[in-house]
C-alpha cells in the first residue's frame, strides 16, 4: 500500500524510524501534496527511491517557538529548503502589490501559512538552530535567484539568495539529478561522523567546508558561495554585483550571458563577485532520459495531499489532481516566462507506454468520473519534439526555437503526439481526456505549411473536436507586433490565421466552440496607443476580453531586466515601459472597452493621445 513520506514524529515511527535517522528533511513552503506535479514530493520520492530515509515539513511556523524546525531533529545530510511551486511573492501579490485572493498551494487558500521569501526565512531559521548542518536550497524561487536579480516588490537589485539566506549550496533548474548527487557526496564525506553513543550523525565543521570536501561543490547545476575564486579558461564571469546597483548598463548585459548559458548544451561556469566573495554557478546536468524522466512520474506517489489536510481544499491540487504530463522543457522562449530558464529548452518527452501506465492509476482514483484535465506540459504541442541534427543543438545558443522565426533544424512532427492522445481516450474508463495546457498556434500553422498532408492538420483536428471542453485558451498576448517582437512572439497576423482555422474546423464538425485569448498589458515595449490599437482589433474579431493580466516582473525574465534597466538585454538600446500606477491603469483600462464605466476615461485618453479616430471604432 502506498503511503506518503513522513511529516511528524509519529509518522516516523509508524516506519519504525527515529528522530534522528533520518538522511534529508525537506522544509517547503507549500502544503504537501504527493503529486509529481508538486516539486518537493518529486524530490522526496526521487531520494526514497535512491535508498535515503527522507522527511518533509510542509509550511512550518516561523512565528513561534520554532517547534516544527526541531521536531524531527538533525538529518545526517542535508536540510533541502524550497518555497514552493512557485516564487513566493509572485503567489502572494498581484502586478499591483495588492493581495492576492487566495494561496493556491495552502489550505482552504489561506494566506498567513508562509512568509514573504520563505527560502530565506526558513533558511536563516535552520542555520540558528542546527548552524553545522548544511542547507541546499531548490525551486523556483532559490533557482530565479542564483545570481544578482531585480526585485519588484522590494524595488531593488538585490544579490544571489545565497547571501541573504545563509545557505551552502543551490540547486537550480529541475533537482532530482543534482539532489541525489549531493546527497551521495555527502553520504562518503569524512566529515560526517557519528556523534556520542545516540547515533546522531553531526558535521565537524561548517556546512560549507564539509561541502567542498565532499566534492559537493563540483556538482552540476549547483550554485555555491566561496571567498576566493581560480579561474577557468571558459568561465563566464559577470559584471560584480556592486557595479550592477551602480550601472543598470551591467545587470542588463549579465542577463544575456546568463539567459545564452541557460539555454546552451554545453554551458560554461558562471562566477560573480558580490562584496568579498564569488557566487560559483556550475553548468547544469545534460537534458535527462526519457527512462530518467519516466522514473520520476513513476514514483510510488499517493497522488493525494497528505492525510493532515483531511476535509480542506488545496486550490492547485483541485486543479491538476487528473491531469498528466507529458514532457518538460519548452523552447518557446518567452521574454516574460521562466520556464525555459528553469526546465530548460530542450525537451524531454516521456515514453508512451509510462504515459499510459499514469492513465491507468489516474483511473483507478475513486473520484475519478472519466475526464482526465490536462495532458500537457509547459507547451501542450512540443511533446517528442527537438533538432534534427543535434550536433547543430550541441552549438545553438537561441534562447528561442521559434522566435524570430521556426528554427529551420526544428522536427516538428504533430504525429507522435496526436498518436497518444488517441491511444489515451482508447481506454475504456476515459470519457475525454482535455489540453489544459496552452498551444503554441506558430509551431502548430509552421507544421501545417510544411506539406498539405503535415502532422499538423491531423492534430489541429484531433484537439479542436475532441479535446476543447468548449472553450479553447490561446496566448497571442498582444497586436502590435512591435510588442510581440520584444515578448518573442509571433505576429498577430498568425492569430487570426489560427482563428479562421479553428473556426472551420468548428463549423465542419458541427460544433460550438470558442477561441479565448490571452492578453498582457504595460509589457516592456507597449505604449498606450498600442493598447488602444488593442481594443479596436480585438473588438473586430468579436473579442470581449477576459484572460487579461498587468505584466508582473519576476525574477530572472528578459522583460523583468528590460522594465527595471530601460534596455533591451539583447541589444543595450532603450525600451519603454509603463512604469507608475498610472500609466499601467491606463493601459489595462483599454481591455474593458465594452464597460460603461470606462467609456469616458477611454475618450478622453484616444483625444490626449490624437487618437480620436479610433472612438467610433471602439463606441459607434
Amino acid at each position: 500500500m502506498k503511503s506518503w513520506l513522513p511529516t511528524s514524529v509519529k509518522e516516523l515511527e509508524q516506519r519504525g524510524w527515529a528522530v534522528g535517522e533520518l538522511d534529508v528533511i525537506l522544509f517547503s513552503g507549500d502544503a504537501y501534496v504527493d503529486h509529481p506535479s508538486f516539486g518537493t514530493a518529486v524530490i522526496g520520492r526521487i531520494l526514497e527511491a535512491a535508498g535515503y530515509k527522507v522527511a518533509i515539513v510542509p509550511q512550518p511556523n516561523w512565528r513561534d517557538d520554532l517547534r516544527d524546525f526541531r521536531k524531527l531533529g538533525r538529518p545526517r545530510l542535508y536540510f533541502g529548503v524550497t518555497a514552493g511551486v512557485m516564487d513566493s511573492m509572485v503567489n502572494k501579490y498581484t502586478a499591483g502589490r495588492r493581495l492576492r485572493s487566495e494561496d493556491a498551494y495552502t489550505p482552504d487558500g489561506r494566506h498567513d501559512m508562509r512568509p514573504e521569501y520563505p527560502t530565506i526565512v526558513y533558511t536563516q531559521i535552520l542555520k540558528r538552530l542546527f548552524p553545522d548542518v548544511p542547507v541546499v536550497l531548490g525551486g523556483i524561487e532559490a533557482s530565479m535567484r542564483r545570481l544578482s536579480h531585480y526585485d519588484y516588490w522590494q524595488e531593488r537589485v538585490r544579490p544571489s539568495i545565497l547571501i541573504d539566506s545563509g545557505a551552502d549550496l543551490l540547486v537550480y533548474g529541475m533537482g532530482e539529478q543534482p539532489m541525489v548527487e549531493v546527497a551521495r557526496r555527502l553520504e562518503t564525506d569524512p566529515g560526517v561522523r557519528e556523534f556520542g553513543s545516540s547515533g546522531v550523525q553531526e558535521f565537524g565543521s561548517s556546512g560549507v567546508q564539509e561541502l567542498r570536501s565532499s566534492g559537493v561543490s563540483s556538482v552540476p547545476q549547483v550554485a555555491y558561495l566561496a571567498s576566493s575564486y581560480v579561474p577557468e579558461a571558459d568561465d563566464v564571469v559577470l559584471a560584480p554585483h556592486e557595479q550592477c546597483l551602480r550601472d543598470k548598463r551591467a545587470q542588463a548585459a549579465n542577463f544575456r550571458l546568463i539567459e545564452e548559458e541557460s539555454n546552451s548544451l554545453h554551458a560554461r561556469r558562471i562566477v560573480q563577485q558580490v562584496g568579498d566573495r564569488y557566487v560559483i554557478v556550475n553548468p547544469p546536468y545534460p537534458p535527462m532520459t526519457t527512462a530518467e524522466l519516466d522514473h520520476t512520474y513513476e514514483l510510488p506517489y499517493t497522488r493525494l495531499p497528505h492525510p493532515r489536510y483531511r476535509g480542506k481544499r488545496i486550490p492547485a491540487f483541485e486543479m491538476i489532481r487528473h491531469s498528466i504530463t507529458l514532457h518538460r522543457g519548452c523552447f518557446g522562449g518567452c521574454a516574460f516566462c521562466t520556464i525555459s530558464a528553469h526546465q530548460g529548452k530542450f525537451i524531454v518527452s516521456r515514453s508512451k507506454e509510462s504515459v499510459l501506465r499514469e492513465v491507468e492509476q489516474v483511473t483507478q482514483m475513486p473520484d475519478f468520473k472519466g475526464y482526465i484535465s490536462d495532458l500537457g506540459g509547459p507547451s501542450a504541442n512540443m511533446y517528442g519534439m527537438g533538432g534534427r541534427d543535434k550536433s547543430l543543438c550541441e552549438r545553438c545558443r537561441r534562447p528561442s526555437c521559434l522566435h524570430p522565426a521556426v528554427c529551420k533544424n526544428l522536427d516538428t512532427d504533430h504525429g507522435p503526439l496526436t498518436d497518444l492522445y488517441r491511444a489515451v481516450d482508447a481506454h475504456s474508463l476515459v470519457k475525454k481526456s482535455f489540453i489544459g495546457s496552452g498551444i503554441r498556434y506558430d509551431l502548430l500553422l509552421h507544421e501545417m505549411k510544411q506539406s498539405p498532408h503535415s502532422s499538423g492538420l491531423a492534430y489541429a483536428r484531433e484537439l479542436i473536436t475532441r479535446h476543447v471542453s468548449g472553450r479553447l485558451k490561446v496566448a497571442p498576448e498582444h497586436t502590435a507586433d512591435a510588442v510581440l517582437h520584444v515578448m518573442r512572439k509571433p505576429p498577430f497576423s498568425q492569430f487570426e490565421e489560427f482563428k479562421h482555422l479553428f473556426d472551420r474546423i468548428c463549423r465542419e464538425a458541427g460544433l460550438r466552440q470558442q477561441l479565448i485569448p490571452y492578453f498582457i498589458s504595460s509589457h516592456p515595449g507597449c505604449t498606450a496607443e498600442d493598447m488602444a490599437e488593442l481594443a479596436v482589433i480585438t473588438k473586430r474579431l468579436d473579442f470581449h476580453l477576459e484572460q487579461v493580466q498587468d505584466f508582473t516582473p519576476t525574477p530572472m525574465t528578459v522583460s523583468t531586466e528590460a522594465w527595471y534597466t530601460g534596455l533591451h538585454p539583447y541589444t543595450l538600446r532603450p525600451v519603454f515601459s509603463a512604469r507608475t500606477p498610472e500609466e499601467k491603469a491606463a493601459q489595462r483600462r483599454f481591455f474593458f472597452w465594452y464597460k460603461p464605466d470606462e467609456r469616458r476615461a477611454i475618450t478622453d485618453a484616444l483625444r490626449r493621445m490624437g487618437r480620436a479616430d479610433l472612438i467610433p471604432k471602439l463606441f459607434y
